[in-house]
């Protein structure tokens, strides 16, 4: 049996060969809930939260436990031959997902990604095989139909972060193969739905130049500098301008290495804080003591570590825009059509 969070919360039952997913939208929320805490008590009223956000119905405890018997019975008894085994139990604070020897998807992924990844100096072909593999365990969005409680919401962001940069990962390893004609269309895609993410523009082009197609990856470049201009009010950063010289010098296409950590410097970001932020302070000779640099950089980095997340969220928030958009548009529709 496994867990699965990498889609629509489910659990997969290896002696039937599919998938179980709860029917109702409180039941996926609290089964994703206890999955991506699993081994741990999770206090009533934090699943009350999950469940019912700032609207829980009178006697709330009574509610949830309900949804927990309910729970209970969806979950498929051990394997023959395997000891007697309660998932789901009831302690004085709370409830707790006891998984055992049960896997979750998500877990099965990050240590596929992570071999892939330690195959990528040796083997590049084998590490985007590998990494291909590992992305073949989504099944859509994270935790998709759980709600948008802090848990599941929260999980599904640190998920989807993941996800992003292993795709980064995967295609790093395809152009290290030589394996650029068929990825062109894939980092496309990225670049649209990500259009603050500038690891996916610098990939496109350096795929691009590989093929031969240097005036597509010169286009790339503009097109990620005016989008960055638009929505950060900053042009981008210094491996994508290292890339877009490449081209037009005629240098021979090649990934230019990323910097590992995902440090700041990478990002459009970084021109948005000033040395005033930082807090460092320069010297006569314009130096800054040993001391006041590594605090400096530290604070430096986690700033912008937080700008990546927050374009994460916009561009989130920009998605569910959309779609509530367009939910209006036919609620209208159809109104209209009923007159």
């Amino acid at each position: 049996m496994e867990f699965g969070i990498l889609g629509p919360v489910q659990v997969y039952d290896e002696s039937t060969g599919r998938g179980v997913v709860p029917p109702g939208a409180k039941q996926r929320a609290l089964l994703g809930a206890l999955v991506v805490k699993a081994g741990q008590v999770v206090p009533v009223e934090r699943l009350v939260d999950e469940l019912w956000d700032e609207h829980p119905p009178a006697n709330a405890a009574n509610a949830l436990q309900a949804h927990v018997a309910r729970l209970r019975r969806l979950l498929p008894p051990p394997a023959p031959g395997e000891p007697p085994h309660e998932w789901l139990v009831t302690r004085p604070l709370g409830y707790a997902l006891r998984p055992g020897r049960i896997d979750t998807d998500a877990r099965r992924f990050h240590r596929m990604v992570a071999e892939g990844r330690a195959l990528a100096g040796a083997d590049p072909g084998l590490a985007a095989d590998a990494l291909r593999e590992a992305m073949a365990l989504w099944r859509g969005p994270a935790l998709e139909g759980s709600g948008r409680g802090a848990i599941c919401s929260a999980e599904a962001s640190l998920l989807e972060e993941s996800r992003l940069v292993a795709l980064e990962a995967l295609y790093d390893a395809c152009l290290r193969a030589d394996r650029c004609d068929g990825i062109t269309g894939e980092l496309e895609e990225l670049t649209t739905a990500h259009p603050l993410r500038e690891r996916f523009y610098d990939l496109l082009m350096a795929a691009l130049h590989r093929c031969g197609r240097r005036a597509e990856a010169i286009g790339v470049y503009d097109r990620a500098r005016r989008r960055l201009l638009r929505d950060l009010g900053v042009e981008p950063g210094p491996i994508l301008r290292e890339r877009v010289e490449a081209v037009l010098d005629h240098r021979e296409p090649g990934p230019v290495p990323w910097p590992s950590g995902r440090t700041a410097a990478a990002y459009p970001a970084a021109a948005a804080f000033p040395a005033a932020v930082t807090g460092s302070r320069a010297g006569p000779a314009g130096e800054v003591g040993a001391a006041g640099e590594v605090g400096a950089a530290a604070e430096v980095g986690a700033l912008r570590e937080e700008v990546v997340r927050l374009n994460s969220r916009l561009e989130q928030l920009s998605r569910d825009q959309r779609e509530l958009l367009g939910r209006l548009e036919r609620l209208s529709a159809r109104r209209t059509a009923l007159r």
